[in-house]
C-alpha cells in the first residue's frame, strides 16, 4: 500500500510540473518533449503514405497553395518548420495535421470543400490541433488516466472476477468522463483557433459554416459519447467567435493578404 500511494505521489508531481497552457489560455498537461512528438508525426505520416496512394499534378497544387497561405500566418516556431504536403486517394472526407509539420488530405475531401476559402477551413482546423499540441495533451492524458487506474486497482486489491469487472466500469468511466469529452474539447478549441488562423492567412471565414454544413449529414452517437461536438454546438461556436475572425480577415486583406489558389 506505502509504495502505491509513493507511485500515486510520483505520478501527481510530474503531472503538475507537465502543466503548460494552450493558446486560448486553457491549462493543459503535456508530458513529452516536442522533439517527441516530432518524431511521431513524422512515423505516422510515413506510415499513411504506405497504405493509401498518394495524388499528384494540380490537387497537389492546390493543396499545397491553401496550406503555404495558413502557415505563413502561424507563429515563427511552427511556420519555419517543413511543411510537407499530401493529397492521398481516398474517398473519405478527411484530412489531418501532424507534429513535425506534416499535412495530409483526402481526395474526398476535395469534393466537400467547393472552394479554397472552404479548403482553408479544414486546413486550419487540423494544423489547430499541431498548434494547440493537442496530440501532446491527449497521449499524456491517457498515459495519466492508465495510471491512476492501475494505482486504484493495486491500492483496493481489485484481484478476480469482480475485480476485473470493477475495473472495466472504471475504464469506461475514463472513457466518457475523461477521455471524450477531452477530445470534443480540443475540436471546439481547433475550430476556434482554425477560423482565426484562415482569417489572418486572408480566407474568408464565413466560409467555415458552409463547409460543416456540407460534411452534416449521417447517424451520429449523442454528444456525451462522441469525439466530436454536435452539429449545432459546432455551428454555434463558430458563429460566436465569427465577429473576431471577421476583424482578423479585414486586417489581413488590407495587408495584402489575399491567397488565389485555383481549385482543379
Amino acid at each position: 500500500m506505502r509504495w502505491t500511494h509513493l507511485l500515486a505521489v510520483g505520478a501527481l508531481s510530474a503531472s503538475l510540473a507537465a502543466c503548460t497552457t494552450s493558446p486560448t489560455g486553457r491549462s493543459q498537461l503535456t508530458l513529452m518533449s516536442d522533439e517527441q512528438l516530432d518524431q511521431m508525426g513524422a512515423q505516422a505520416f510515413a506510415q499513411y503514405q504506405q497504405e493509401l496512394p498518394t495524388v499528384g499534378g494540380a490537387p497537389l497544387r492546390y493543396v499545397q497553395c491553401v496550406t503555404g497561405a495558413v502557415v505563413r500566418a502561424l507563429p515563427e516556431r511552427e511556420r519555419n518548420q517543413n511543411w510537407q504536403v499530401k493529397v492521398f486517394q481516398s474517398e473519405q472526407a478527411n484530412a489531418f495535421a501532424l507534429p513535425g509539420g506534416y499535412v495530409g488530405i483526402n481526395t474526398g475531401l476535395l469534393n466537400v470543400a467547393q472552394n479554397q476559402d472552404q479548403l482553408a477551413a479544414v486546413i486550419g482546423h487540423e494544423i489547430a490541433h499541431v498548434l494547440a499540441r493537442h496530440a501532446n495533451e491527449r497521449a499524456s492524458t491517457q498515459s495519466a488516466t492508465q495510471l491512476g487506474l492501475s494505482v486504484i486497482s493495486s491500492a483496493s486489491g481489485m484481484q478476480g472476477a469482480g475485480g476485473e469487472t470493477m475495473m472495466a466500469a472504471l475504464g469506461m468511466g475514463a472513457q466518457y468522463g475523461i477521455m471524450l469529452p477531452f477530445s470534443r474539447r480540443h475540436e471546439s478549441e481547433a475550430d476556434t483557433l482554425g477560423l482565426y488562423l484562415m482569417a489572418e492567412a486572408g480566407f474568408d471565414p464565413r466560409a467555415s459554416i458552409a463547409l460543416w454544413n456540407n460534411m452534416e449529414g449521417g447517424a451520429r452517437p449523442p454528444a456525451w459519447a462522441s469525439t466530436h461536438p454536435s452539429h449545432g454546438q459546432r455551428i454555434g461556436g463558430l458563429e460566436a467567435s465569427m465577429g473576431e475572425a471577421m476583424s482578423r480577415y479585414e486586417r489581413a486583406r488590407n495587408a495584402g493578404r489575399t491567397p488565389n489558389c485555383p481549385r482543379p
